[in-house]
């Protein structure tokens, strides 16, 4: 009776539904078939294997570029010296060498000019000296052409230089000839009147003026004893 009693209290405590065997979730966990666990802690130990494959994968791929990245520094770092000295030769050459190089060719070229122009004036001088050496020495043994001698007869109306008078008419021949060997033509006047001296006169003009301007000129060669006759 008792027992009814407290099966319809349950019964209505729960609504006219079975009962049911409530067990709290702990329990559960702990009461969960092992093959389940095991077959959970396989499925999560082959997660964590591929996670930790994909994870050294990227590692591998990231070590690998930054070896890729490290092995290439040295030649980027070199292209980058061989361009930065590249660029500094093109400029030494083109602003340092080529304006110097210009400037020495000019330098040797305004030289091998002076050079050249002082070549010809030596030779030039050169070549005058010996023109003037060869005249002199050409003046020097040429012979001059003998003086004519000649002894008037009579008078002329003409003036003469005289240079000499003798009273023998050989002494006055004997420095006739001695013009004559230097070119040198003379004229012998004999003694007229009542002059009684052979005088040897030289040149012949026209008028007195020009007779003793002759005098003055030649009075350097032969002396101051020149004087002017007309015969």
């Amino acid at each position: 009776m008792a027992d009814e009693i407290n099966k319809n209290q349950n019964d209505e405590e729960n609504f006219g539904l079975p009962d049911i065997d409530y067990k709290p979730l702990d329990q559960l966990e702990e009461n969960k078939p092992v093959a389940e666990t095991h077959e959970e802690t396989s499925e999560q130990t082959s997660e964590d294997a591929e996670l930790r494959h994909q994870q050294n994968e990227v590692l591998h791929e990231y070590e690998e570029e930054e070896e890729s990245t490290s092995s290439k520094a040295p030649l980027v770092i070199g292209l980058i010296i061989a361009l930065v000295v590249g660029v500094a030769g093109f400029m030494i050459y083109k602003f340092v060498y080529l304006p110097k190089k210009a400037k020495q060719e000019q330098l040797a070229k305004e030289k091998a000019e002076a050079d050249r122009k002082a070549e010809e004036d030596r030779k030039a001088k050169e070549a005058e000296e010996l023109r003037l050496k060869q005249e002199a020495e050409a003046k020097a043994n040429a012979k001059p052409a003998e003086g004519t001698i000649e002894t008037l007869a009579q008078r002329t109306g003409h003036y003469f230089v005289i240079v000499s008078s003798s009273i023998d008419g050989d002494l006055a021949m004997d420095r006739a000839k001695k013009l004559s060997a230097k070119g040198i033509s003379s004229k012998i006047i004999p003694p007229y009147g009542k002059w009684k001296y052979f005088r040897l006169g030289i040149g012949n003009f026209d008028t007195y003026a020009s007779a003793q301007s002759s005098a003055d000129a030649s009075k350097a060669e032969y002396g101051d004893g020149l004087w002017v006759m007309k015969y």
